[in-house]
């Protein structure tokens, strides 16, 4: 990034804010580098991490996550951020308007805190929420942001979710 540049502010937004908004969060932070300040939120947040989503950043993308915490999107009430992306449909139909007018976008993954079985079956539905969320991720780095009119960029943020 130039360096006369802002850095984009993005907001990943779920429920509990305890594995899908907290992948997000993190995997942004490591391949967008210095392009983008990361934050996460949930409406209803759970208060703790899941234990899993830390595993497997660690373990599959190795991300020391070890400092991430469960917060409401109230916290960042009086942030300007660029885009906030959604990634759970509760937060989606209830996602609050934000100051300075963000590119808002969706991009649904399935809870895998409500994967059952055992403590292998649960891990594998972690891992891939954030397999999606990586992809997804990927094709939001490539944008060429800087040099898209707000309507395209937001078309194409908000296509992402198909892809």
């Amino acid at each position: 990034m130039e360096t006369n540049q802002k850095a984009y502010k993005v907001l990943f937004l779920c429920t509990g804010n305890s594995a899908r908004s907290i992948f997000g969060e993190y995997l942004l932070r490591r391949a967008g580098r210095d392009r983008f300040q990361t934050y996460s939120a949930g409406s209803f947040p759970t208060g703790k991490v899941n234990p899993f989503a830390i595993q497997v950043l660690k373990d599959v993308y190795h991300i020391d996550a070890s400092a991430a915490r469960s917060k409401a999107w109230e916290v960042f009430g009086d942030l300007e951020f660029d885009f906030v992306i959604t990634v759970c449909d509760n937060a989606r139909e209830s996602c609050p308007i934000w100051p300075g007018e963000p590119i808002v976008a969706h991009w649904g993954v399935p809870d895998p805190a409500l994967a059952e079985g055992s403590d292998e079956e649960k891990l594998r539905q972690f891992k891939q929420a954030a397999q999606v969320l990586a992809h997804r991720i990927g094709l939001f780095c490539a944008l060429p942001i800087e040099k898209l009119d707000r309507l395209r960029l937001k078309s194409l943020v908000q296509e992402i979710e198909s892809q």
